[in-house]
């Protein structure tokens, strides 16, 4: 089943046709507002080179279960 959405808020327009296969695999400024200078300090702190690297971070994972137990939607 595939399953799709509309991320283009959320996207780089160079990244807005890719498929959620294709984002896993993006850089991390392919998300909007990410620029290449946070993502070479996303790199160099955390070794984060894609989305899906920074989707499955520790740290990212961590913060986003307190946010989510705590209940708080931000």
């Amino acid at each position: 089943m595939a399953i799709s959405a509309n991320l283009d808020k959320v996207l780089d327009k160079a990244y807005e046709s890719s498929t959620l296969a294709e984002l896993v695999d993006a850089p991390v400024s392919a998300l909007a507002g990410v620029s290449e200078a946070d993502a070479e300090a996303l790199k160099k702190a955390f070794n984060i080179k894609t989305i899906g690297d920074l989707a499955s971070n520790k740290y990212v994972r961590a913060a986003t279960a307190i946010v989510e137990i705590a209940g708080i939607a931000k």
